[in-house]
């Protein structure tokens, strides 16, 4: 556990302060036991003396009463740290995570070749220019209304969501996820059972007055779906694919991505996520990692698979991949969907459990980002244009555009 905080860049000391909260409540835990005893003991004798020893008796019960209750509150109290402590401990790295921060990424796989524009005599715009040229994006309404960061999909652009959508939801649907809309706002169990209160918190809304957060992705109701249930094994695996408004306040991120819908405070997402038996984990991250692939592919998108290192991982993955597409106009590779194994992580903290013969366990939770609405977006209309501003619509979506080929820019 001391490797792994040290990996994450973590503060490593707070482990040995969670070993010393937990000696102090196991030991308050038998003082409080013997004590407990011995009121019990000498309740059965009271009864029966007289006299001076029974003012004794009477007085060290007065005594133990005082010191049970003492005893009682110190191990709550030490309960309690040690719980906050363990809360503020991101899950174990696995051991083939690469070290570092976020650039210290190893590239896994490759797929797909950027196009050449120059070799097709274009210049390419850039999202936003061919969002405004073909009526999808509005952000300067968007900022009018809400502020900087928000956004309006106009005509095609709102279609492009739906389509993007419904694709989505019917990839995952033939996979064998169960699709699921999920609630939007979730009460602060959720939100700390899946990690998110603790390195993160600063991107979370949270509405005061309701002691509710605003989800940031749908992995956090779908974590906490089954909590507080048992779960018999030949049930797993459980998949659900989620969509759901989320939000994020992007806390640390001021001067970054702040042209177009590449970094917003608020987005739709499908989000893929399993409840699996531990020893299946690393096998379920494979096969999500694999339809994320498959989704890409299908929107005829050029990526790269990266292994994300130990210091960009977010608390609750022990290992994550993303995979990232190609931004013509930036030069460079951006993420658009990522896979967390989460182990039992998860699991422990919201106590959800699997049933295996007698035996009573934590399952495993992961989850796979599928299609990120604005990025993906984003990724589309840049890969995608042409010299004459229009954008080619991948055959995967062109059902769900009427047939459409071509997305063309509005007439002014």
């Amino acid at each position: 556990m001391r490797a792994s905080q040290r990996a994450r860049g973590e503060d490593v000391d707070v482990v040995d302060a969670l070993l010393s909260a937990d000696e102090r409540r196991r030991s308050s835990s038998v003082r409080f036991d013997e004590l407990r005893s011995e009121q019990k003991s000498l309740g059965k004798l009271i009864p029966k003396a007289t006299g001076d020893e029974k003012a004794e008796l009477l007085k060290r019960a007065g005594e133990l009463s005082a010191a049970v209750k003492a005893a009682d509150a110190e191990q709550n109290e030490a309960a309690e740290e040690a719980q906050r402590l363990l809360l503020q401990i991101g899950n174990i790295v696995h051991p083939d995570v690469p070290r570092g921060g976020e650039d210290d990424f190893v590239v896994l796989e490759t797929v797909g070749t950027p196009r050449d524009f120059a070799a097709e005599g274009f210049e390419p715009r850039d999202h936003l220019e061919l969002g405004q040229t073909l009526g999808a994006i509005d952000v300067e309404r968007g900022a009018k209304v809400s502020g900087s960061r928000f956004y309006y999909l106009t005509g095609v652009g709102a279609l492009l969501e739906l389509a993007l959508v419904n694709a989505a939801i019917a990839q995952a649907t033939a996979a064998g996820f169960t699709p699921m809309l999920t609630p939007a706002l979730v009460k602060p169990r959720a939100m700390e059972g899946t990690g998110f209160l603790g390195q993160a918190a600063q991107d979370v809304y949270r509405l005061d007055n309701d002691d509710l957060y605003l989800v940031g992705t749908s992995e956090v109701p779908l974590a906490a779906y089954h909590m507080d249930e048992i779960i018999d094994a030949d049930q797993l695996p459980l998949r659900y694919a989620g969509f759901s408004p989320c939000f994020r306040r992007e806390a640390g991120t001021y001067g970054k991505d702040t042209r177009g819908i590449f970094r917003v405070h608020q987005f739709d997402k499908v989000e893929m996520f399993s409840y699996i038996a531990p020893e299946d984990a690393e096998a379920e991250h494979a096969r999500l990692l694999e339809w994320e692939k498959q989704w890409l592919t299908s929107l005829e998108l050029p990526f790269q698979v990266i292994d994300t290192a130990t210091g960009d991982l977010g608390s609750s993955a022990s290992r994550k991949f993303d995979c990232e597409a190609w931004i013509p106009t930036q030069g460079k590779y951006r993420e658009l969907t990522s896979t967390s194994n989460c182990n039992e992580f998860q699991s422990r903290r919201l106590s959800v459990r699997m049933r295996d013969g007698k035996n009573v366990k934590p399952l495993a939770t992961l989850n796979g980002t599928l299609c990120a609405v604005p990025r993906t977006i984003v990724a589309l209309l840049e890969n995608h244009q042409q010299a004459d501003g229009s954008v080619r619509v991948p055959e995967v979506l062109r059902p769900y555009l009427g047939g459409r080929e071509f997305l063309e820019p509005v007439a002014k």
